[in-house]
């Protein structure tokens, strides 16, 4: 385990180290103000919709990890300087919590990162928003209702990411392969967190291969990948390579490129499949 927390670390520092410069915006330095296109957009390096799965699957603890996790990302000295390197030196984020086909609840709503302030601002609303929880798991009800908010966003980005995190397969709502495609035809990158920490038994619907479930599923896109979290201790650090590599549009090393829906590895309705063997409906 020590070595996949290294291997994050490794790639938090390369993709840094491999943006030209490390200049960071002290607190108190000069306002930028935001530009604005034509359309009153305000210009962005990237747009991104922080998808997070809150299906009673995830256990409070494991709830509690990942709202830290990204907390502490998005206000991390790594993400900061990444952020700065962009061609507008900021970004913008939406935060919403996800369960089953009609469970969605945004948390914050879109915002414009552009320094620490900002930052924390934004990972302070996220720590102050009430804890929920709901029944099933519908990744494809999660892209289908947080596509549409880039048209609203209020800004331009030169990327438009969805990052989904979770911890089972989609066994409620649409066929996952079908939004996705439509998805990623509206020129949208989803990128994957599956949080692989049970071990699968007979009395679940998790399944041991979600890291491969993600990548032939669910993800897709210009530079699309997963980083898979295996250990709890490892919930930041992965958040944190995550976002960083989001947000400087560029990808792990080892990067898997999605295979086609026509041949993936696992079934895209394994959790349909499952829930019906269980519960009949």
């Amino acid at each position: 385990m020590r070595g996949r927390f290294a291997v994050l670390g490794v790639v938090a520092v390369a993709v840094i180290a491999a943006l030209a410069g490390f200049g960071f915006a002290a607190p108190n330095g000069p306002k930028t103000f935001a530009q604005k296109g034509a359309s009153g957009a305000v210009a962005v390096d990237a747009e991104v919709v922080l998808a997070v799965d809150v299906s009673y699957s995830m256990d409070p603890e494991e709830q509690a990890l990942q709202r830290e996790g990204y907390m502490a990302a998005i206000t991390s000295r790594e993400f900061l300087q990444a952020m700065k390197q962009g061609m507008n030196g900021r970004i913008a984020l939406t935060y919403f919590e996800w369960a089953g086909a009609h469970h969605q609840q945004i948390i914050v709503p879109w915002r414009l990162i552009d320094g620490p302030e900002s930052a924390d601002g934004f990972a302070a609303d996220i720590g102050r928003a009430r804890y929920s929880r709901a029944s099933r798991t519908s990744i494809s009800a999660a892209l289908a209702f947080a596509a549409p908010l880039f048209e609203g966003s209020g800004f331009r980005g030169v990327r438009r990411v969805i990052d989904v995190s979770g911890d089972g397969v989609n066994n409620n709502g649409p066929l996952i392969t079908v939004i996705r495609d439509e998805v990623l035809a509206k020129g949208i990158t989803i990128n994957g967190l599956p949080i692989l920490l049970k071990r699968p038994n007979a009395s679940t619907l998790d399944i041991d291969q979600l890291d491969i479930y993600y990548e032939d599923c669910v993800i897709g896109g210009p530079g699309a990948f997963v980083i898979p979290i295996r250990d709890r201790a490892q919930f930041k650090e992965a958040i944190r390579t995550k976002l960083v590599l989001e947000i400087a549009g560029r990808t792990p090393e080892q990067r898997i490129v999605p295979v086609s829906a026509a041949a993936p590895r696992i079934s895209c309705t394994i959790g349909e499949r499952l829930w019906q063997e269980r519960w009949g409906n």
